[in-house]
């Protein structure tokens, strides 16, 4: 059976459950789809579908290229037993055809959301030449790198220190007691260096506080050397009292809900709804001891890649941290992005310990190139894809489908 463009787009307008599976390799997902649309390649669907799609019965409607990969798809899916799954009528140049956006590059209705926070809250940046110049003169500042700590060992900002994007306002405090300390957030681009400052803004810290414009790939475009290796974090605080009471406001102020477990074991037992349950904290702390069923999904990475960690779009999330602020300032950003989630209060009972069993890495075979990874980048495909991120919001306003608030 086929599902036309106008069914799937009537579902995600009105928030009903279903999952838009795009089954081409990344390379080519990242050439052009709709804006919420997943991507599994057909390879990997016995490996990820599953784990990725928890209810065997949502709606899955797969589509490619004309390759001929998505009636594959759909034998694959329906022999892992899921029981709704469905062609997109006329593949990608169906959407197309139905004069519907298509949007390029990974993780883009994230990095569009992120777009629109600037464009609505103007959150504040700094050029890479004045950021350098501060860096010179010995300023008062405090440069902390919202992206996985892997990354930002790979290439940093001189003198910045890893705090990963969820964890940002536990320990901003630790790197910039001194109010009069200014801050700036950076990322390889823009998104994670936009969400993290304004998740400072948000939360009300005293500092001034700016993002890093154009992160990295404006740092590299500058003609500043990025450092290498670079291995500094900054430790959580002796005390979450203060940051818990700032991020538990800003998730009121986003319309987020708290739940205890016995609600917990209450909406788990929905058979109709899709449940995710991430612990939001970093791996390490994860592994030492989480609660049963959550999977590890840190802050800041699952605002980034929320298509990736939770496919089915209208689906349930429940999210998990021992301390709180974290679970609270995901919570916060995944409310604007359209999701009923929830933040699950205590972290009581047994824990387990261990990795989540999630599926093993992709390879490099199919795999799309970054430009904002590495450090062997052309810069005239730097430039393009901020050229691209630039145009993100009037996307979204021709799209239409995205329901996203900025508080």
């Amino acid at each position: 059976m086929s599902i036309t463009p106008q069914h799937v787009r009537s579902a995600l307008l009105a928030r009903r459950e279903i999952a838009l599976l795009d089954v081409r390799d990344e390379a080519a997902f990242a050439t052009g789809h709709p804006l919420f649309a997943a991507q599994i390649p057909l390879a990997r669907i016995a490996a990820e579908a599953e784990w990725r799609l928890p209810r065997k019965d949502v709606d899955i409607v797969v589509y490619d290229h004309g390759e001929g990969l998505a009636p594959f798809a759909v034998e694959k899916l329906r022999g892992l037993g899921f029981t709704r799954v469905d062609l997109l009528e006329g593949g990608l140049q169906g959407w197309s055809d139905a004069g519907y956006e298509l949007f390029e590059d990974v993780n883009s209705y994230s990095k569009a959301f992120g777009e629109l926070v600037e464009h609505r809250r103007g959150t504040p940046s700094l050029q890479a030449p004045d950021v350098q110049a501060l860096i010179d003169e010995k300023a008062d500042i405090a440069i902390l790198d919202a992206r996985r700590f892997e990354e930002y060992a790979t290439m940093s900002i001189p003198a910045a220190r890893s705090v990963p994007g969820a964890e940002l306002v536990l320990r901003a405090p630790q790197a910039a007691p001194d109010p009069d300390t200014t801050i700036i957030v950076n990322c390889a681009g823009r998104t994670r260096s936009i969400l993290g400052a304004q998740s400072l803004i948000n939360a009300g810290l005293p500092n001034r506080v700016f993002a890093l414009r154009n992160g990295t790939i404006g740092w590299t475009l500058a003609g500043q050397p990025l450092e290498q290796g670079r291995q500094e974090s900054v430790e959580l605080p002796g005390d979450s009292g203060e940051a818990r009471i700032r991020a538990r406001e800003v998730a009121y102020r986003a319309g987020v809900r708290r739940i205890d477990a016995a609600v917990l074991t209450a909406i788990a037992a929905e058979s109709h709804r899709t449940l995710y349950r991430f612990d939001v904290r970093q791996p390490e702390a994860y592994v030492a001891g989480h609660l049963p069923g959550f999977r590890n999904a840190p802050g800041g990475q699952l605002v980034q890649e929320t298509d990736h960690f939770a496919p089915v779009r209208g689906a349930r999330i429940v999210l998990a941290d021992d301390l709180g602020p974290r679970a609270d300032m995901t919570a916060s950003w995944l409310a604007q992005l359209g999701w009923e989630v929830l933040v699950l209060d205590g972290f009581d009972g047994p824990l387990e310990s261990g990795a989540d069993g999630a599926p093993p890495p992709r390879g490099p075979g199919g795999r799309y190139k970054r430009p904002y990874e590495g450090t062997d980048n052309p810069q005239a495909a730097m430039q393009a894809y901020l050229d691209w991120e630039y145009g993100l919001v009037a996307q979204l306003a021709r799209d239409r489908t995205h329901g996203f608030f900025v508080i």
